[in-house]
């Protein structure tokens, strides 16, 4: 699915909505979940429970050779949260605040022990007067797709240790 100011990637996992959104509110596991290389979740991040709360990620672009940006930490704030159903959260940097976009998880229960999991960027809330400083879209629907499948695949491996 995708719009002129976002775009999702979603697939269906075997797991039940309560263990997806377990996953994706721990910002350790969004390390995993991006799998790039790039992310490190700053010491002492804790689940993510309410609007307001948030999590720093050190970003080192260096890793994936694409970008001479090096490193640098970026704080994201849970913009919207609704257990077992979403997580929102804005994408900033401790220097110049939220830049105004959204990544964000959409769980939706689809069957017995089924989940679509849906993983987006929006990037409607970038100022009009920032965004021919931006190449658009702001994140390619390969990165998205990487993040649902190492999601899935994280599941599976969880799933596959409870039993």
């Amino acid at each position: 699915m995708s719009s002129t100011n976002r775009v999702a990637v979603s697939r269906t996992v075997k797991a039940d909505p309560a263990q997806v959104f377990r996953l994706v509110t721990d910002p350790e596991m969004h390390v995993r979940i991006d799998g790039s290389g790039m992310l490190e979740a700053a010491p002492g991040a804790r689940r993510l429970e309410a609007v307001g709360d948030t999590f720093e990620m050190d970003m080192d672009r260096e890793s994936l050779g694409d970008v001479p940006m090096g490193k640098y930490k970026v704080v994201n704030t849970v913009t919207k949260i609704v257990p077992d159903a979403v997580l929102e959260w804005n994408v900033g940097s401790k220097e110049h605040g939220a830049f105004g976009h959204v990544y964000g998880w959409e769980i939706t229960p689809v069957g017995d022990n089924e989940t679509e999991v849906t993983n987006y960027c929006d990037w409607s809330g970038i100022p009009e007067k920032m965004r021919d400083r931006v190449t658009f879209p702001v994140v390619p629907v390969s990165m998205l797709e990487k993040s649902v499948d190492n999601l899935a695949a994280l599941v599976m491996e969880e799933s596959g240790s409870a039993g």
